[in-house]
């Protein structure tokens, strides 16, 4: 089988991969050459040479997350890493009312959201059906019946039950999550603060909880505050601050070169 047809297999399969091309090459490597990484750091085919497909590599881990396809420059050598991986995941702990909202949000922006809530009687698909899945476990189960959490996976902890609450953060803290925020007022997060201290979370591990969540839009409704998170996953994702494009400087949309 050829490369280009083992990354239309991954593609066709929901994986996730980089299929590097060299696009111009030099005296000792092959316009044309193809090298295939898949998401566990697996390889196919070669570049004909160890330290171009390092650095290669490397463009892949740091693309092949974000599924973002580009072209990049090693010396007088081009490549063209073509990326092909599913949707961003969005993870929410806590099925309450305005968990609905912030699915149909995550939906309509094109990520995949996952509803998590040991309470059964609450968890239903019924009550949110733009979920990709809602699972009635505690945080850590759940998370692994979602296979784990990678780099592409985003975390949102909406609950106000210190039970659930502090679970939920417990577990994303131990995991790869590029992103964990968590709802509540700034005496709520105070509170959460001192109990995963008192269980024993490093004050520099809590850094990671973007909390209060979402960006400031002045959001009143479960509308438009799931617009708030959505909008704060987008900037993360894409390595923004997001303030006002007015304001900004730099590109607008940023393109491979």
């Amino acid at each position: 089988m050829s490369l280009q047809a083992e990354f239309a297999d991954v593609a066709f399969a929901g994986g996730r991969a980089a299929l590097i091309t060299v696009v111009r090459g030099s005296d000792s490597v092959v316009p044309g050459a193809k090298l295939l990484v898949r998401a566990d750091g697996a390889t196919s085919g070669s570049l004909g040479d160890d330290q171009l497909e390092a650095a290669a590599r490397a463009d892949a881990e740091e693309l092949i997350w974000i599924e973002r396809s580009e072209l990049r420059e090693h010396g007088d050598i081009a490549l063209f890493v073509d990326v092909t991986g599913p949707p961003p995941r969005l993870v929410i702990f806590g099925a309450i009312d305005f968990a609905a909202a912030l699915c149909r949000v995550a939906k309509a922006a094109g990520w995949r959201a996952f509803v998590v809530d040991p309470r059964s009687r609450f968890a239903t698909h019924e009550r949110f059906p733009e979920a990709e899945a809602v699972i009635a476990e505690w945080p850590a189960e759940a998370l692994t019946r979602l296979g784990g959490i990678d780099k592409a996976t985003y975390l949102a902890v909406l609950t106000h039950d210190p039970k659930l609450d502090d679970a939920a953060l417990l577990a994303a803290l131990e995991s790869d999550a590029p992103y964990i925020g968590a709802m509540g007022s700034r005496r709520a997060q105070a509170r959460r603060r001192e109990r995963l201290v008192a269980a024993g979370v490093p004050e520099a591990r809590l850094e990671r909880i973007a909390a209060p969540i979402g960006l400031d839009l002045g959001a009143m409704s479960a509308e438009e505050t799931a617009v708030s998170i959505v909008a704060e996953l987008i900037a993360i994702r894409n390595g923004r601050d997001g303030g006002r494009l007015s304001t900004a400087g730099g590109r607008i949309h940023e393109v491979g070169t």
